[in-house]
């Protein structure tokens, strides 16, 4: 039997090309067995009809298989040519590129062994959830090391996909990217040697203070100095490790940042109780993964797990895991218990900036 698609043909043309010939098959060996019974012959010309019968099967096993593998590939191209945005990337790239932090503890961190954390166990339910919507189950991963000031960049020059880590969704930050569902809300504080006495932001005034340049929290930061008349010497260090560093050599009396990532400094040094986590919050924000802008299907696949991470429970179970348990790779605990604002975040998830 001759079969033919023509090109271009949509996946239910082909589906209902593959059912016309799978009946037609199956008519034409029901004449051939009525046949068979319906002629009188000899036991061995029966047993040649009945071999004849039993090889048409295997031809209709054979071209039914053919119209399957082309129906399959036709469905895959179909798909594949559907595509749009950071999907598409993704499936023609053959490579899913993530932008990760060096030392954002608890939220993406390198152990040692590799990149750990609770936004990077969030990128990595993310990351199988594109291998599922592509087909692609050997989809590489690949990991690239951004900073507060370069990860926007980077996205935008296509040089990552997507980034989980300890970026906060602000209004402003919308005119260059897309923010998922947040994952984290969190205070802006400060952490300072407990030996120095300070206690809240006016302490502050006329001191060295140092943050992260790039941040949220340094533009909050300048923005209380200038409001405030604090004449603050304000440092912007290229990322947290070079931040916390500046406050221990006491080139700075007090690191102002999101209070999870100051907790991780603290908790992890090897003088913990040197140090104090203090002062009135700066204001409240969310964390959020940050992909490109106009990207709806993408928008879609992430948010979904997010959403069905924090509604089935798995993300509440997820926080304890790396805020209230020993953590790689020295096994410290956070002791960090969730939050009202993040159980409620958890309840109903969105994606909101709250600046």
């Amino acid at each position: 039997m001759k079969i033919a698609a023509r090109r271009g043909a949509s996946t239910g043309e082909l589906t209902h090309l593959a059912r016309n010939a799978h009946d037609l098959l199956e008519v034409r060996e029901a004449h051939q067995a009525r046949a068979v019974h319906a002629v009188g012959m000899t036991h061995a010309a029966a047993r040649f009809a009945h071999r004849a019968l039993r090889h048409s099967r295997f031809t209709r096993l054979t071209c039914l298989t053919a119209l399957a593998t082309l129906v399959a590939s036709f469905t895959a191209t179909a798909r594949a040519d559907e595509l749009t945005g950071t999907l598409k990337k993704i499936h023609d790239d053959g490579v899913v590129v993530l932008g990760v932090r060096e030392a954002s503890i608890p939220f993406s961190y390198f152990d040692g062994k590799g990149t750990v954390g609770y936004s990077q166990s969030i990128a990595l339910q993310i990351v199988d959830e594109i291998k599922k919507t592509l087909g692609m189950p050997q989809l590489k991963v690949h990991e690239i090391t951004v900073t507060s000031s370069n990860r926007t960049p980077m996205l935008l020059n296509n040089q990552i996909d997507l980034e989980c880590g300890s970026t906060t969704h602000t209004v402003e930050r919308e005119n260059l990217a897309a923010f998922s569902n947040s994952f984290f809300q969190y205070a802006v504080r400060m952490i300072a040697r407990k030996s120095s006495g300070i206690t809240d932001f006016p302490d502050l005034a006329g001191k060295a203070v140092v943050t992260t340049a790039g941040t949220s929290d340094e533009r909050l930061l300048r923005r209380l100095n200038t409001d405030k008349h604090l004449n603050m010497r304000i440092t912007s260090a290229r990322d947290h490790p070079e931040a916390f560093n500046a406050l221990k050599d006491d080139r700075a009396v007090a690191f102002v940042m999101d209070e999870p990532i100051v907790y991780g400094f603290k908790a992890t040094d090897p003088r913990p109780d040197d140090f104090v986590v203090t002062g009135t919050p700066l204001g409240y924000e969310v964390y959020a993964c940050m992909f490109r802008k106009g990207d709806e299907p993408f928008r879609n696949l992430v948010n979904g797990v997010i959403a069905r991470g924090q509604t089935s429970g798995d993300a509440e179970r997820l926080y304890r895991q790396w805020f209230t348990q020993p953590i790689p790779p020295h096994g410290i605990n956070l002791n960090f218990p969730l939050s009202e604002q993040n159980r409620a975040l958890f309840a109903h998830p969105n994606d909101r900036a709250l600046d």
